[in-house]
């Protein structure tokens, strides 16, 4: 099969004919319908993910058709899915409870598994795929895989975001319109923070009540000012220590920071205003992915047409395009995220 690898890191990925995956008992084949293109990608890409070795073939957001199936796995040939970039196992105390994000034996294609950068991919623990609705495309759902399902779990299965809350959203990237398109459908007051007036106005069509522009500084006492007295939800982002402590200055009293953003390399660790933490009295929460078992809140409310999630996919691209996508997120992007569509060019 074609795929393309990372060979070195911040280079072109390498364009290769490759073995074809191997179907595993529990698992499934999909040929690849479409894979989204992921700040997490580019965080493998350029060395900083410990899973992330050379050889590695990326993408984790991913939509696609069964080909093959293992004796274990209940799909059949032909069906559509979409897929939480988890595969929880099912089985270990974490996934019992409900908790699947936490699996003890949790495999991720894209990081230490062959990802969907490639025209087939192997998934074990198929119990994890959800069927493709009817009203969804492939590339949108491939748009969805992280960004969108992390977003509806940042804001309702960690958050608790309420009507009337005030929400701000500090990047305004692919979780950030995410969180901004949700937030809004859940009827919060949503502000935006990012760098790039375009991105900005942008947000502001798609409903933010209001937009900061970063570069002038002084973020957090804008939006306390804004918002008369703090946000109850922020949401950072990024995964930087700028939109951290912008996240954590922002709030009101007993507000809820939402760490979506990854912390990653260098970042790993970060000095934080635990003062600000102590003294308002605020929740931290991190968050990673979405339990398969929460995909149907989500897509009920797209289907119900009480969210649209399009203006998230900006760009349909070849395979041979994703090197310079990952090479974007070195600065400040455009509005929307990319998706591969196209396997052979």
């Amino acid at each position: 099969m074609r795929a393309a690898v990372i060979r070195e890191f911040r280079g072109d990925l390498s364009l290769e004919q490759v073995a074809d995956p191997v179907c595993e008992a529990d698992g499934v084949v999909l040929k690849t319908l479409a894979c989204g293109i992921c700040r997490s990608d580019w965080h493998g890409w350029v060395g900083e993910h410990a899973r992330v070795k050379l050889g590695a073939i990326p993408g984790h957001e991913y939509c696609g058709e069964v080909v093959a199936v293992g004796p274990l796995a209940k799909w059949q040939r032909g069906d559509v899915v979409i897929a939480p970039f988890i595969l929880a196992c099912g089985q270990c105390p974490e996934c019992q409870s409900g908790q699947s994000t936490t699996c003890r034996a949790q495999r991720v294609p894209g990081f230490g598994e062959a990802g969907a950068y490639a025209e087939y991919v192997s998934v074990p623990h198929a119990h994890n795929l959800v069927r493709l609705p009817d009203s969804l495309t492939p590339a949108l759902a491939a748009g969805l895989g992280c960004r969108v399902t992390t977003a509806w779990q940042a804001l309702t299965g960690r958050a608790a975001l309420q009507a009337g809350e005030w929400l701000a959203v500090h990047g305004t990237g692919g979780i950030g319109l995410s969180c901004l398109l949700l937030g809004r459908a859940l009827g919060a007051r949503v502000v935006v923070v990012d760098v790039v007036p375009e991105k900005l106005e942008h947000a502001m069509a798609l409903g933010a009540e209001a937009a900061i522009d970063a570069r002038e500084g002084d973020v957090g006492p804008r939006i306390m000012e804004l918002t008369k007295g703090g946000a109850h939800v922020s949401i950072e982002a990024l995964g930087i220590p700028a939109t951290v402590d912008s996240s954590l200055a922002c709030l009101r009293p007993l507000g809820r920071h939402v760490q979506v953003g990854l912390p990653t390399g260098k970042l790993a660790r970060m000095d934080v205003n635990m003062n600000a933490v102590y003294m308002k009295q605020l929740a931290l929460f991190g968050t990673r992915g979405m339990p398969a078992w929460r995909y149907p809140s989500l897509l009920s409310l797209i289907e119900a047409g009480r969210v649209d999630v399009s203006p998230i996919v900006a760009r349909h691209v070849a395979l041979s395009q994703a090197s310079g996508e990952l090479r974007a997120f070195d600065g400040p992007t455009s509005p929307g995220v990319a998706v591969i569509t196209d396997f052979a060019g």
